[in-house]
């Protein structure tokens, strides 16, 4: 599930403000960060399983006063999908035999690669 997560940072300047997106994608979880607000004084955070109170704490910690202003889901993922397609089966590709770069000192040998579109086989 999408976490949407606004946090209000007291901001004044453009490094405080591009420390706290630096802090703020450092949590883990995040996925995306943005600044919105009328003075770019808000952090919009949107991810999965982010703590709102580790965030919020590390804000205060490394740029100044912030404040939680909302939790909650992510709209924008509800949309439904239009139409689901199959795949279309990859046609098949034989074999490719290439060779690595050479360097000096190095032996160089061939590089084997198959591609089979069969998920059951575990060997190649």
């Amino acid at each position: 599930m999408k976490v949407k997560i606004v946090v209000r940072v007291s901001m004044n300047d453009e490094k405080s403000r591009s420390k706290a997106l630096k802090i703020t994608v450092g949590i883990s979880g995040v996925e995306s960060a943005a600044l919105a607000g009328a003075e770019k004084d808000q952090v919009v955070v949107v991810g999965e399983s982010i703590d709102a109170v580790v965030l919020t704490r590390q804000l205060r910690k490394g740029v100044g006063h912030a404040e939680l202003v909302s939790v909650g889901e992510d709209k924008k993922e509800d949309k439904p999908a239009a139409k689901a397609e199959a795949p279309a089966p990859a046609p098949a590709v034989p074999m490719v035999w290439s060779y690595g770069p050479s360097y000096p000192g190095y032996n160089s040998y061939p590089v084997y690669e198959t591609r089979s579109s069969d998920p059951t086989c575990t060997i190649m």
